[in-house]
């Protein structure tokens, strides 16, 4: 089952994607950005979810830590700032998705599908093609020395 980690600082939207989510997917909870690097170091998740603004680390500094050391787990940022700009500025810095607060649990439900499914594309585009049967690799008995 895809694992998700969900970062919020409000205890009321942590539990309400919690439960949202927790039916089809293997949830974690933070509500730091601090807590969330430690729950990365740990653990491997196909997406994370965070809100921006934040005590402490933000929701941007963390995007900025799972691009670099998780560069194929997509980042979904939740925000109360709705300009086009932020939002698009958000994507460029590697964002996979930008919800506006307050958003509709459906738009949550399928930013996640999609990164999920973004995630395991990603995994099968990256595994190593088995050789096996594939006749790339020889057999030793169809090995000859050749004498010069």
């Amino acid at each position: 089952m895809p694992r998700v980690l969900l970062v919020d600082d409000d205890e009321t939207i942590r539990d309400t994607l919690y439960e949202l989510l927790s039916e089809n997917y293997v949830c974690q909870t933070a509500e730091t950005a601090e807590k969330a690097f430690a729950r990365l170091d740990a653990d491997e998740y196909d997406v994370v979810l965070t809100d921006i603004s934040m005590p402490g680390l933000s929701g941007l500094e963390l995007l900025g830590h799972v691009r670099q050391k998780f560069p194929n787990t997509p980042v979904i940022i939740i925000s109360g700032i709705g300009d086009q700009e932020h939002a698009q500025g958000l994507i460029r810095l590697g964002a996979f998705d930008f919800l506006l607060k307050p958003f509709s649990l459906d738009v949550v439900e399928k930013s996640v599908r999609r990164a999920v499914e973004y995630r395991k594309r990603q995994a099968e585009e990256n595994r190593p093609e088995d050789d096996e049967g594939s006749g790339n690799l020889m057999q030793a008995a169809d090995w000859k020395i050749v004498k010069s």
